[in-house]
């Protein structure tokens, strides 16, 4: 036969052990009385846990203090997260982030011009890259600077020169732009025309081959500007400045190479 017995008190929390008892003749008579415990004994040991913990975190920032312990990782900020401080640092990458933009730009316009002419639209933006030299000033000129471009018949593009004489170099200009490979055919003595035909597979695969080999020049100016602002600071090994720099090459080579893949999609080459 199982008895319990509890007993509630209002200053203690009692547990009275169960009490075992076989009334069978001849047989052992156990009998555990009941065990009391005060909320004072769980208050005490309480607070010396409590002590200890604030002994125990005030010797390790004691420790921490004196340098013979562990040091705290707290205050401890990754390189790739720490800013460049050095003005100088901060200065040379200011100017290597706007000659990599300049590039990556420069770069993104002229793919524009080629989704422009894969597409088969006829417009004057197909000749944004031309570029004209005077022989007397040795100065280069956009193509709008000279001469007025515009739309004839919807299937060809009507160039005007401003001087007369400066026809010869417009039409040589346009022979040598990259990416265009157009013909343009002489009109009157300020004039040019350039038929615009429909693109081929062909054309718009050999469009595309065009802006790959640019998007591999412009990786190589980008990667110049780099190693040059590297050579200025002369940083050193595992450096903030040299994660950054890098940081900042990573970013405009992916940019570019999102943008030729970007047009390879766009103009459907193989």
């Amino acid at each position: 036969m199982i008895m319990y017995r509890h007993v509630f008190r209002s200053s203690l929390a009692a547990y009275s052990a169960p009490i075992y008892t076989n009334r069978a003749r001849g047989s052992p008579h156990i009998s555990l009385g009941p065990v009391y415990i005060t909320m004072r004994t769980y208050a005490k040991a309480g607070k010396v846990s409590k002590d200890k913990r604030v002994a125990k975190d005030e010797n390790e920032r004691r420790e921490e203090k004196s340098g013979k312990g562990p040091k705290s990782t707290v205050n401890l900020i990754p390189g790739s997260k720490q800013p460049i401080t050095d003005p100088a640092a901060k200065e040379e990458f200011a100017k290597a982030e706007q000659k990599m933009a300049a590039a990556a730009e420069w770069f993104r316009k002229e793919c524009a011009a080629v989704e422009t002419r894969a597409s088969g639209r006829v417009t004057p933006a197909v000749l944004s890259s031309v570029r004209v030299t005077f022989p007397k000033n040795d100065q280069s000129f956009r193509l709008e600077e000279v001469s007025t471009v515009g739309v004839r018949n919807g299937s060809e593009l009507l160039i005007t020169v401003f001087e007369e004489e400066s026809l010869k170099h417009v039409e040589k200009a346009i022979y040598d732009a990259k990416n265009a490979n157009f013909t343009p055919q002489k009109v009157d003595n300020r004039s040019l025309k350039i038929p615009m035909p429909k693109p081929t597979v062909e054309a718009r695969n050999a469009l595309f081959t065009a802006a790959q080999r640019q998007a591999e020049d412009t990786r190589v100016q980008i990667r110049k500007h780099h190693q040059a602002s590297l050579k200025k600071g002369k940083y050193e090994k595992h450096s903030v400045e040299l994660d950054e720099f890098q940081k900042l090459l990573d970013r405009f080579v992916a940019e570019v190479d999102k943008t030729i893949a970007g047009l390879k999609k766009a103009v459907g080459a193989k």
